[in-house]
């Protein structure tokens, strides 16, 4: 059976596919995660942070398939850091995502804040996805969505702004796989274990999915990645 899947083109100066965050350190994957596109994707429908159960539900029924495209002469993305650092006052505040703002914590306020985020820069990423059968929005709503969404995209954190709409058409193919080759597009991928893909493919158990009641991790899936050709 072949399904129709959404082509999407992931493209900016800066975008980040955030991996597992150890203290004040926020790394990027080469590749875009469930929990990510979920978010994107969520964005674009207007779903509200605080509505976890719609958002898990397209988490759940979210399958896709990811490209690297990368500029001439180059093999592995090219990863840029951000050094942050900021010193919070007594009396400073800070936005947060759960919707009460945070104070600083402690007597002392000589010591900055400090963090490091990582970017890809001068990336460019192919995705395609489909929605397995339930209930939320349909393929359709998604594609429309995407053309003129409800609030300002960007990819991985906010400083990311696309450099051009994310939809970039249609794509078909019995899997993520067929999708992506369908595409005529080489570079490295990965794709959903469905059985398929060259011989010399690589399996992986990447932890990207997100428990959107907890706001925490939750769990790790299996995909495969390799080369299209």
């Amino acid at each position: 059976m072949s399904f129709e899947w959404l082509h999407l083109r992931l493209a900016a100066p800066l975008m980040a596919f955030g991996g597992v965050a150890i203290d004040h350190v926020g790394p990027t994957r080469e590749f875009p995660s469930v929990s990510a596109l979920t978010g994107l994707l969520a964005n674009t429908l207007e779903l509200r942070r605080e509505e976890s159960a719609l958002h898990q539900a397209l988490q759940d029924r979210l399958i896709f398939g990811a490209l690297s495209i990368m500029p001439e002469r180059r093999n592995v993305p090219l990863v840029v850091t951000d050094t942050q650092n900021a010193k919070l006052e007594k009396s400073d505040r800070g936005w947060t995502t759960w919707g009460a703002p945070e104070r600083r914590a402690g007597a002392t306020y000589d010591s900055p804040h400090r963090r490091r985020r990582d970017y890809l820069a001068d990336h460019e990423t192919r995705v395609v996805l489909r929605l397995a059968p339930g209930d939320g929005p349909t393929l359709d709503d998604v594609a429309t969505a995407l053309d003129r969404p409800a609030r300002p995209l960007f990819i991985g954190r906010k400083p990311c702004l696309p450099s051009s709409p994310l939809l970039a058409g249609r794509a078909r193919g019995a899997t993520a796989y067929e999708a992506l080759q369908s595409l005529g597009i080489g570079g490295r991928a990965i794709w959903p274990d469905e059985g398929d893909g060259p011989d010399n493919a690589l399996r992986h158990n990447i932890a990207d999915l997100r428990n959107w009641h907890s706001g925490l991790h939750g769990g790790s899936r299996v995909v495969m990645e390799g080369r299209i050709a």
